[in-house]
């Protein structure tokens, strides 16, 4: 068993389905629709879960697909490298592309996912993130975000630091004195 962590809550559950809520109104009511939506693993799986079904209260019922790409591994700062370790499997000729992840951080893992959905033929690709840190240095920004501008390594809610804390119902900030302890 291992210790406990020192975390603090950033975003609870209340505010998470406030958030999902807001998006899936968005996205369900823009003028272009998407078609299929892919979400990167491992990170975004809860959050894919929870929007996909937001949208379908919404009456946006989506195939969805997934992609597995790893940037952090067992580091806190992502690698500018990404491997990929399931492709997209679908032709998405013509399609727009709902691409969901659960942070972007410095974007490079979704940088590296839109290139992927538009080499299998995607027309459109619209991002969507549980969390966008809004960094300056930022390679894109997300067209749908539920929380904005917060800083240091997340974990919760799909996100996790070398597999500990996914499943956490909230999303937490590790607090830096926890940092190099695990």
């Amino acid at each position: 068993m291992t210790a406990p962590r020192a975390l603090t809550p950033l975003f609870s559950e209340a505010d998470i389905a406030e958030g999902i809520a807001r998006l899936s109104h968005q996205i369900a009511g823009a003028p272009q629709k998407p078609d299929i939506a892919i979400a990167v693993l491992a990170g975004a799986f809860v959050f894919a879960a929870d929007l996909l079904r937001g949208l379908a209260r919404e009456g946006l019922s989506l195939p969805v697909e997934f992609v597995w790409l790893r940037s952090y591994g067992a580091m806190r700062t992502g690698a500018d490298e990404i491997t990929v370790r399931v492709d997209i499997e679908s032709d998405l000729s013509g399609k727009h592309v709902l691409l969901i992840d659960g942070v972007l951080d410095r974007g490079t893992t979704l940088v590296k996912a839109c290139a992927m959905a538009r080499a299998k033929g995607a027309t459109a690709v619209t991002t969507a993130v549980a969390v966008d840190k809004a960094r300056a240095d930022a390679l894109l920004q997300a067209d749908h975000v539920m929380f904005r501008g917060v800083s240091g390594f997340l974990v919760g809610y799909g996100m996790d630091d070398a597999g500990a804390d996914r499943g956490l119902p909230f999303i937490g900030r590790v607090d830096q004195s926890a940092i190099g302890k695990m």
